[in-house]
Formats: structure tokens, sequence, C-alpha cells
């Protein structure tokens, strides 16, 4: 089964502006793809889509078999932590701990202590943050306040990974860290979707790019393809 799919999916907003215009595409379990394009080609509108920031105006957003537009009240919050968001400012908290920043989403849930602490651990490991956990955001390099951004999003094992423009704020090198980083996420069963504007870097990672252009997809491009070029 699909983890997701946009079935002629469309977004205008009040004043008339079309987001995205009979989008249509579906992601598989365990895949890792970008989504690229110009500047208000419709990305960002296209992720919040998947984690209800915004809702389309004509179309369906199919998550597994659940359809999105009938997901309502409550069931928005328990939608969302089947999906991890990465921003491009980190959003964290900078008077907590980088543990805490990480624990929120599963204190939110109403998680137990005990498991909070586990999963917590267990992802600054897998992350290599595991001694930079009792530090404030304020003391991390751009690179680490990445990562733990990436971290919270993880936390609650999420089936699928959205990223906007994670990489923007860094240099070459740290973008190429963070991106091996989404990488080894398929393996263990997440999907991953990221939006970039950095052609270079999503041509290297060598995995399925979406285009968009004026919020129509233009091209569904093999990491095959990409291979050749």
């Amino acid at each position: 089964m699909t983890v997701l799919r946009f079935d002629n999916v469309s977004k205008q907003y009040p004043g008339g502006h079309v987001a995205l215009s009979d989008v249509q595409f579906a992601v598989e379990p365990g895949e890792m793809l970008f989504i690229t394009g110009h500047s208000g080609a419709g990305k960002s509108t296209l992720l919040k889509l998947i984690h209800l920031a915004e809702r389309p105006t004509r179309g369906a957003v199919l998550f597994g078999e659940r359809n999105l537009l009938k997901v309502r009240g409550r069931r928005i919050a328990m939608h969302r932590r089947e999906v991890g968001v990465v921003y491009q400012d980190h959003r964290l908290l900078t008077d907590r701990s980088v543990f805490d920043n990480i624990a929120l989403p599963l204190i939110l849930r109403g998680m137990k202590r005990g498991e909070i602490g586990k999963r917590v651990r267990s992802v600054l490991e897998r992350l290599g943050l595991g001694e930079r956990e009792r530090a404030l955001p304020t003391q991390l390099s751009a690179g680490e306040q990445q990562r733990v951004g990436i971290a919270r999003a993880l936390v609650g094992e999420p089936r699928l990974l959205v990223a906007d423009e994670p990489t923007g704020n860094l240099d070459p090198t740290l973008s190429a860290e963070i991106m091996a980083l989404f990488a080894s996420l398929p393996e263990r069963g997440t999907s991953v979707m990221i939006a970039s504007h950095d052609l270079a870097l999503v041509k290297r990672m060598r995995k399925r790019v979406l285009v968009l252009d004026h919020g129509t997809l233009v091209d569904d491009i093999s990491p095959e393809d990409l291979a050749d070029e």
C-alpha cells in the first residue's frame, strides 16, 4: 500500500492565487524523493497539505487509506503523529535543553516518562547527539541544531517525514551531512520527502525528483534517469 497519494490535487488561495494545479503522484513505503522548482512553484504548499496545515481546494490527498479531507477535530493531532516535519529554521525552544525539545511531542501525547526517556535517548544516539542532550540550542552549531530538529521529527516514529528546505541555511559540507542522514531513514521504513531548490545537491543524491512549475507537476524523474545525466 502506498504511504501517500495525491489524486488531481489543486490548491487556490483567497484572492485567486493558484498554488497547485491537478497534481498527481504516489509515495511508496521506505521511499526517499525530492520536490524541486522555482521559488513560489508550490513546494511548501504541497508539504503543508500533507500535515494538514492547509486543505486542498480540489482533489484528494490520501495517507494510506485515509482521505485527509475528512480528517477533522482531534483526528488531526492523531494524523500528525504519523508525519514528522523538519523546518529550515529548526523552531527549537531556546530555553529548553536538547532532550526537552525532542521529548516535547511525546509529552504532548501523554506518554509515560520512562518510555519518553528511552525513545529520546535512542534517537539522540542515532543522530550523534548523545553527549548533547543537556545543552541548550544556543550552545549548538548550525548542523547540530538541524539534527535536533530532525530528531524531534523522528522521535514519534512517523511513517513519513517531510522537510522544507532543511539545508537552506547550511554550508555545503553540513548540507551533505544532513542529506546523508535523511538518506539513511528509509532503511528503517520511514518514507522521506524533501523540498529543495538546490538542484546540484538534489542531483547528487540520485533519488526520485518531482519538479513543480507554477503549481503544476511537470516532471517525475527516476533515480535511473538522474544517473544517466
